[in-house]
């Protein structure tokens, strides 16, 4: 029986290949062993997401728990990560589990454990879930009815839990009567019904159900938006553009012109508004992957700054012990304070569109003040669908320093936390990454303007391809 291992970001696999009811019941056994060596009562907030089979899945998650004795709360219809998250926290259940892939493609589903601090589990307890994944676990088809009875199982509505929880922490009525309309783009993810309920007059794309998310992969980056680009290049009346994964834990942003604002500026800008305008104090966390900007700006603003492994699991730890002013990573998965110590893109985005409401300054205004800081610069990002043994071969020359230029880009610096992050002068660099959850190498790379970034991609490909 293949070995199940925790990735970046839980577990994931293709459905109906290794993502399959028997391999759901082994970890939620797993999950359920733990849980119950945690607690004399123990219990599990559990959700799925708008991927293909969640029910299902789900279905098979509360079977598995039940004949173990452990409850769990569960609401029926689809959630986002961040609900499970808070629902953890508000709940004190043992743990959170929601079944979701994220931002994969829609061939992928996934498991990832959260913690009822409302956040992700940390990489120690993970592990210990991991060691006691065993194999063919039995369980009989439980009667919801009588679980019900036996306080087994407790349906709860996590949504509502959820726009409580943010209607009690924003002005809403401010920004629903701003000038400042949102267009929004759910991916046909989690995030569909939310934010429509939380702002109404929002100009909404993919807000539907459909668990193939139309054969793209619901990551929000720049290429895979471009019906909502166009969307907002066309509409005059648009001031701001919010996009979502497929679990509503990440953000993409685009300002009323339609160009793409990647998630080094995100968290730039909620640096900025939270430190500055909101008098608000804490360290910065950021995973090895983003722009040296933020230590920049964090320079600037007499802040700390602390770089970790890739995986927002290792900015949750510290979130939970230290105090955290922002936390995040390249990839759009962002932790403000005040909410709980998880990546919330919906949450992130009513941050910077309170703020545009409250001051009355655009998005464009923003990223002004944000460059008057740390200057301006652009980003972007290559996967590169390789064989293994390919991969292997990069990674290997990358760990024996083959690599000195790339192409007319000289190697001045290398950091190695996690990946190889390049420096080549002039604020310039390019990283090479294994993904932690999907079959490719990923190139990041950092300049002055988009196009020094190409160039900078095209002649890192040409030299990594040989």
């Amino acid at each position: 029986m293949d070995k199940i291992k925790f990735g970046t970001d839980g577990w994931r696999a293709i459905i109906a290949d290794t993502y399959t009811v028997t391999n759901v019941k082994r970890i939620a056994k797993a999950t359920a062993d733990w849980v119950k060596a945690k607690s004399d009562t123990p219990s599990i907030v559990l959700g799925y997401d708008c991927r293909f089979g969640g029910f299902l899945f789900a279905q098979t998650v509360i079977d598995v728990m039940a004949s173990q004795g452990v409850k769990v709360f569960f609401d029926k219809n689809f959630v986002s990560t961040p609900m499970i998250s808070l629902a953890a926290n508000k709940l004190q259940s043992t743990a959170g589990v929601i079944l979701t892939a994220s931002h994969n493609p829609p061939s992928y589903n996934g498991y990832k454990l959260k913690s009822n601090f409302g956040g992700p589990t940390i990489p120690a307890e993970i592990q210990e879930v991991e060691d006691l994944i065993e194999g063919v676990v039995d369980c009989p088809k439980s009667d919801w009815n009588e679980l019900e009875k036996l306080d087994l199982l407790e349906f709860v509505n996590f949504e509502e839990m959820y726009f409580q929880h943010v209607i009690a922490h924003f002005d809403m009525e401010t920004i629903r009567n701003s000038k400042y309309t949102l267009a929004y783009d759910a991916m046909y993810g989690a995030g569909q019904r939310i934010l429509p309920r939380l702002l109404p007059n929002a100009a909404t794309l993919h807000c539907d159900f459909n668990p193939s998310f139309m054969g793209q992969a619901p990551e929000p980056i720049h290429k895979n938006l471009q019906e909502f680009a166009d969307l907002i290049r066309k509409d005059d009346s648009l001031a701001i553009g919010l996009a979502n994964d497929g679990d509503a834990d990440r953000i993409g942003l685009y300002n009323s012109h339609g160009a793409f604002i990647d998630a080094h500026h995100i968290l730039l800008l909620l640096i900025h508004i939270l430190y500055k305008y909101k008098k608000m104090s804490g360290k910065v966390v950021i995973a090895f992957s983003v722009s040296p900007k933020i230590k920049k700006m964090c320079k600037a603003y007499g802040i700390e700054c602390q770089v970790t492994p890739i995986g927002f699991k290792h900015i949750a730890q510290i979130m939970i012990q230290d105090d955290v002013l922002v936390g995040g990573e390249e990839s759009g998965g962002i932790a403000v304070k005040g909410h709980i110590p998880e990546r919330d893109g919906i949450w992130d985005g009513l941050v910077i569109l309170e703020h545009m409401a409250k001051t009355n300054t655009s998005l464009e205004e923003l990223i002004a003040e944000v460059y008057a800081v740390v200057g301006p610069f652009s980003y972007n990002r290559n996967d590169l669908h390789l064989e293994e043994s390919k991969k292997q071969e990069i990674i290997a020359n990358c760990k024996a320093d083959k690599y000195t230029s790339f192409g007319e880009f000289t190697i001045e610096e290398v950091e190695t936390i996690d990946g190889f992050k390049y420096h080549l002068g002039n604020d310039r660099n390019v990283m090479i990454r294994p993904s932690g959850t999907e079959p490719v190498l990923r190139v990041y790379a950092e300049a002055e303007t988009p196009e020094m970034v190409e160039n900078i991609l095209r002649q890192t490909k040409e030299v990594l391809l040989g």
